[in-house]
């Protein structure tokens, strides 16, 4: 039984990855044994569970068909070291969070402080990605987004609605013509997102200002604020955000404030781990409170 499991855990390794030496990596093994225990896996089973090419191991259909059995036999084992262990009072063991950068860097560090602080025997991963979390690859056990994903078995839950407004830092406003009104940005230099590389539509802020020309553009959010920090130009920003830079001053409060929302995102088979809920009820608890924290700390427009 517990050899049948180990070769399912190297196979579902080698089936997320759709490499050998990611695979090994992960799991601590060299890519050649990896690579012979799936040989022998598909020899007791009879079918090829990989089509190999120099671009990768892909799927089969046979081997699809085994991804949704060893996932299923994932999820009991989980499961039954959960009970085993029983439930207690702390959290405990490793959780990898997926979540855009601007959270990740603005709000996400505040509150995993906090969670490890108060848990011992809890380690965090935020994992940052300029683009969407792949959780059915198992990139990250829970992910933060700004849209809620529509295909997929997946629990989607809704989280907060946060703010972004227009901001430049008080240095780049005492040299640049006043701006009294959006058209008067058309005169100003203009940070924001590279436009062939925005991942979600909710990331397509300039678009309700009008502009078209960015002239100072990264894919990140941090990096686009450390450039309005820096007096690159007017861009805008997390409110959330703000609260780390006194130097940066919203623009046009009564004009222009967009509202976006973060999701938290899991696989559905976790619904049936304890311990997972327990910490993703955690982080979404910190998370929001963390965010009306932030923007209520900002003045009064």
């Amino acid at each position: 039984m517990a050899e049948s499991w180990d070769d399912m855990r190297i196979f579902l390794s080698v089936a997320r990855s759709e490499s050998l030496s990611a695979a090994g990596r992960g799991l601590r093994m060299d890519p050649a044994t990896v690579g012979r225990r799936i040989a022998r896996l598909e020899a007791r089973l009879g079918v090829p569970l990989f089509a190999k090419s120099p671009q990768g191991y892909a799927l089969t259909d046979a081997g699809a068909r085994l991804t949704r059995h060893a996932e299923a036999a994932e999820q009991a084992m989980q499961a039954a070291q959960e009970a085993a262990v029983g439930a207690s009072e702390g959290l405990s063991g490793q959780l990898r969070i997926g979540a855009p950068d601007g959270c990740a860097n603005f709000v996400l560090p505040q509150v995993c402080a906090a969670l490890v602080a108060a848990n011992p025997d809890l380690d965090i991963q935020i994992l940052a990605l300029p683009r969407v979390v792949n959780l059915s690859r198992r990139e990250a056990d829970l992910a933060i987004t700004v849209s809620p994903p529509s295909a997929g078995r997946l629990l989607v839950q809704k989280l907060c609605d946060y703010h972004l407004s227009l901001a430049a830092s008080e240095g780049y406003l005492a040299t640049s013509p006043p701006i009294a009104a959006l058209d008067d940005l058309r005169h100003h230099r203009v940070v924001g997102y590279i436009p062939d590389m925005i991942f979600d539509k909710e990331l397509d802020y300039l678009t309700d200002t009008g502009l078209e020309r960015v002239h100072l553009a990264s894919n990140s959010v941090a990096v686009q604020f450390s450039a309005v920090r820096q007096g690159g130009g007017v861009g805008i920003v997390h409110d959330f955000a703000l609260p780390t830079a006194p130097e940066v001053r919203r623009l046009l409060p009564g004009a222009f404030r967009l509202r976006r929302s973060f999701y938290m995102v899991r696989h559905a088979d976790d619904r049936r781990l304890e311990r997972l809920n327990r910490l993703a009820e955690a982080v979404a608890t910190g998370l929001r409170g963390e965010i009306q924290r932030l923007e209520g700390s900002l003045p009064a427009d």
